[in-house]
């Protein structure tokens, strides 16, 4: 499989494509909605990051007691499930009256259940996809910058128009929908490992994946200077008020091109060799934000930043070489889990920089510390370490029942 339209030849990647991109569109303009409305509340912008990022930090508890279920439920009925759930989860956000502690309380829910959730689609796609995963993520990732792209772009026309109420009730429904396509799209599959998910089992299963040579510093590589550029970008609102949309939107169109470059013209070798560095073009745009630049320039430096974020596809290519076969599932939905609960800790972080000093200030300052991270793991990274002997390699988990 070496092109995009064969992808779509593929049986059921079209339904799996397509509820990726209506959850995507559910979760930007839903974030966007929710962080305007804080923002206007509390005027805060600790506040308002925390909100469009809030869902992630529940994830670092899903991926320590929840995960192992993402390769022991059977994958079409887990993933439907979950987003039904997600779409009730967004509809109660819309209530009126709805206290911060509440929002937050829905918020941590939602991010319990996209912890499971992103292993089981992750799962689905290494199954459905085969040995095509780059080119079948990297599809995913083009639809998730496309979504962005039109999310932000509508979310803010969308908040004025139906108010930030109306607009988690249109999310409530990109979710629903999302749901009822993976129902009638895929096939029934039997869970991808055997016994019943349970704490113990993610625990165990997260011990081995974390012992594998190689795998640490891929891991602290896909989490930490990403979750600092997205700490960057939570400060696009209080930053920008008016143009923080199309910075937002200019980072996904970013996101967008990287994904195609790495996707379908990179040659393994210059993946292999990229690897390492490509998260330096993430962060050093934002070192100029220090100069506080006109509009139209912040959004061309969002957009060169996002071509970076192709580096999080090669990283994962990376890893998929490393993990056994059972345990992709909870391999990769503690990638996505890590990666989200980074990104909220960095956004929280984001948010308390700016009130000691300012926006621009506190995205320089994050900007400088993914670049100092992504220097000293690269001798790491520098060559891939494969599972090339029985020394190296884990058994599969064992069916540890609570």
């Amino acid at each position: 499989m070496r092109t995009y339209g064969d992808l779509f030849r593929t049986p059921e990647f079209t339904p799996i494509f397509a509820a990726t991109c209506l959850q995507s569109a559910a979760a930007t303009v839903t974030g966007l909605a929710l962080a305007t409305d804080v923002y206007a509340r509390t005027g805060s912008p600790f506040l308002a990051a925390i909100s469009m990022f809030g869902p992630a930090l529940a994830q670092l508890a899903g991926a320590t007691l929840l995960l192992s279920a993402a390769d022991r439920w059977p994958p079409r009925a887990a993933a439907a499930g979950l987003a039904l759930l997600t779409a009730v989860l967004t509809g109660l956000l819309a209530l009126p009256g709805m206290p911060l502690g509440g929002i937050f309380a829905v918020l941590l829910a939602m991010g319990l259940a996209a912890s499971i959730s992103a292993g089981v689609r992750a799962g689905l796609l290494t199954d459905v996809v085969a040995d095509s995963y780059l080119l079948g993520r990297s599809a995913l990732n083009i639809s998730n910058g496309a979504m962005q792209i039109a999310g932000f772009a509508a979310g803010s026309a969308l908040v004025t128009v139906l108010s930030p109420a109306g607009t988690l009730l249109a999310g409530a429904g990109f979710n629903l929908v999302a749901a009822v396509l993976i129902r009638l799209g895929l096939t029934r599959r039997a869970p991808r490992s055997a016994g019943r998910p349970s704490v113990a089992a993610t625990w165990q299963v997260n011990r081995r994946l974390w012992t594998i040579s190689g795998v640490r510093p891929v891991y602290a590589a896909l989490w930490i200077p990403n979750g600092l550029i997205v700490g960057c970008e939570a400060l696009f609102v209080p930053f920008a008020p008016s143009g923080a949309g199309l910075l937002l939107a200019g980072s996904a169109l970013g996101m967008l091109a990287g994904d195609v470059l790495a996707g379908r013209y990179l040659p393994p070798l210059w993946r292999r060799r990229l690897a390492p560095f490509l998260r330096l073009l993430l962060a050093v745009p934002y070192l100029l934000f220090a100069l506080r630049p006109p509009l139209g320039v912040t959004v061309g430096l969002a957009v060169v930043a996002g071509v970076g974020y192709c580096s999080t596809l090669l990283l994962q290519e990376r890893l998929m070489d490393l993990v056994p076969d059972e345990n992709r599932g909870q391999a990769l939905g503690l990638h996505a889990s890590g990666m989200r609960t980074m990104q909220a800790v960095c956004a929280a972080l984001a948010g308390a920089l700016a009130e000691l000093t300012s926006p621009a200030t506190a995205i320089t300052m994050l900007a400088v510390g993914s670049v100092a991270v992504t220097l000293l793991l690269a001798p790491a990274l520098r060559e891939p370490a494969l599972l090339q002997n029985p020394e190296t390699t884990i058994k599969p988990a064992l069916d540890v029942r609570p």
